[in-house]
C-alpha cells in the first residue's frame, strides 16, 4: 500500500542539472539517489525508482483456470527494465501464510515522474492506486475471494475455476464501477483514486514480501524479450499463465542467447527484489507515498457481466521495421541508506 514522506524531486533535480553541466562524464557514470522506504515498523525496506514514461494500457486476457484449492490470484502488470516496460503475466499462487491476502503493485504519477509501488502480502488489502486488474481487483480490496478460519474460500461469480473441484466455494455477484484499462494512478489521463480508510489502516500492518515461487516468476518475465512492450505493441506473449512453473518453463526452452541477459542491470531491477523502474535519472530520493487528492471524474457505473472474458490472442508480431521503438530514458537507480 502506499504511504510514507512525501519526496521532493524538484530541489534535489536542480541541484543535479547545475552539477551534470559541471561534471558531465562523470555524473553519466554514477547511478544518484538513495532512500530507505519503511510502510511502517514491521514492513519491509525496499528501493523506488521513478520513470518519466508511463506504463501501457492494461492488456485483456482470459485468466486461466484456478489449479486447486488454496491458490491465490495475483493479477499480471508492467514492470520496467533496461529494455522498457515488459509485462509480467497473472498467475495463481499459495500466500505465505494463512490469512494473508496479495496487494497489486501499481505505478502512481508523482511530481513529474511515474513512481512503482511493489506488491506485497499482508492481513487485508492495501492500496493500488484504484487499478482494475480485473478477476476481483476492481479497483479496491478484492472480491475473488476471503479467509475464513484458515481455509480460502473462492468467490465462483469472478473467478476462473472451470471443472476444478473446490471445496469451500460461495457466490457474490459484483458490481463493477471502474472500467478503464489505465495502468496508473494520478496524474493526466491516470486513474483519480485515493485509499479508503481501510486501506489507509492496512498501510500500518505487518507486510510480508513476495514469496520464492514469485520472485522466481518475477525473474522470468524479466528475461522473456517476447514479454517486452516495445517487442509485443503492448500485447504479452504471456499475459496469464495458469502457475508460476508454467511460465518458467518457457522461459527456461528460450535460448539464453535471445534472451534479455540476466546479468543486465535489468536484473537489479528485478520487482522481486525491489520496485521496477527507469527513465531519466530522478535524482530525488524517494520514499513510498500517499496518494494525492486529484480532480475525479464520476465514473460510469457499469454491471459486471457475469460470462467470462473472451482470451485476448497471445501471439503478436513486433513493430515494423521503420517504427522507433517508444522513447526511454536512462534509469535512476535508489539505495538504501546503510
Amino acid at each position: 500500500m502506499a504511504g510514507g514522506v512525501q519526496p521532493t524531486h524538484r530541489r534535489l533535480a536542480d541541484k543535479k542539472e547545475d552539477t551534470t553541466m559541471i561534471f558531465p562524464k562523470l555524473i553519466r557514470s554514477l547511478v544518484v539517489g538513495a532512500a530507505l522506504l519503511t510502510a511502517s515498523a514491521a514492513s519491509f525496506a525496499q528501493l523506488a525508482i521513478s520513470v518519466r514514461i508511463g506504463p501501457p494500457v492494461l492488456p485483456v486476457y482470459a485468466q486461466p483456470i484456478c489449479p486447486g484449492d488454496g491458490y491465490i490470484w495475483t493479477p499480471g502488470y508492467w514492470a520496467y527494465g533496461p529494455e522498457g516496460y515488459y509485462w509480467i503475466p497473472g498467475t495463481w499462487v499459495f500466500a505465505p501464510t494463512p490469512g494473508y491476502l496479495w496487494t497489486p503493485a501499481y505505478w502512481g504519477w508523482e511530481n513529474g515522474f511515474y513512481l512503482f509501488h511493489a506488491g506485497y502480502w499482508g492481513p487485508h488489502i492495501g492500496f493500488y492506486g484504484g487499478i482494475n486488474y480485473g478477476f476481483g481487483y476492481f479497483g479496491h480490496g478484492f472480491d475473488g475471494g476471503e479467509w475464513r478460519g484458515g481455509h480460502f474460500f473462492y468467490n465462483t461469480a469472478v473467478g476462473n475455476f472451470g471443472g476444478v473441484h473446490l471445496t469451500n466455494v460461495y457466490v457474490h455477484n459484483v458490481t463493477v464501477v471502474n472500467t478503464t484499462r489505465v495502468s496508473f494512478n494520478g496524474g493526466a489521463g491516470g486513474v483519480q483514486a485515493r485509499p479508503l480508510a481501510a486501506e489507509t489502516a492496512a498501510m500500518n500492518e505487518h507486510h510480508i514480501q513476495p514469496t520464492a515461487v514469485q520472485q522466481q516468476h518475477f525473474n522470468a518475465a524479466a528475461q522473456d524479450r517476447g514479454q517486452l512492450a516495445s517487442v509485443n505493441g503492448g500485447h504479452p506473449q504471456f499475459a496469464a499463465a495458469r502457475t508460476p512453473a508454467q511460465f518458467t518453463a518457457h522461459v527456461n526452452a528460450i535460448p539464453a542467447a535471445q534472451r534479455v541477459a540476466p546479468g543486465a542491470p535489468g536484473e537489479r531491477f528485478n520487482p522481486g527484489n525491489q520496485p521496477n523502474g527507469g527513465g531519466h535519472p530522478a535524482a530525488a530520493p524517494v520514499s513510498r507515498p500517499a496518494a494525492q487528492p486529484q480532480g475525479q471524474p464520476r465514473p460510469q457505473e457499469q454491471t459486471r457481466p457475469q460470462q467470462r472474458p473472451q482470451p485476448q490472442p497471445q501471439q503478436h508480431a513486433a513493430p515494423p521495421p521503420h517504427q522507433a521503438p517508444p522513447p526511454r530514458e536512462a534509469p535512476k537507480e535508489e539505495h538504501p541508506k546503510l
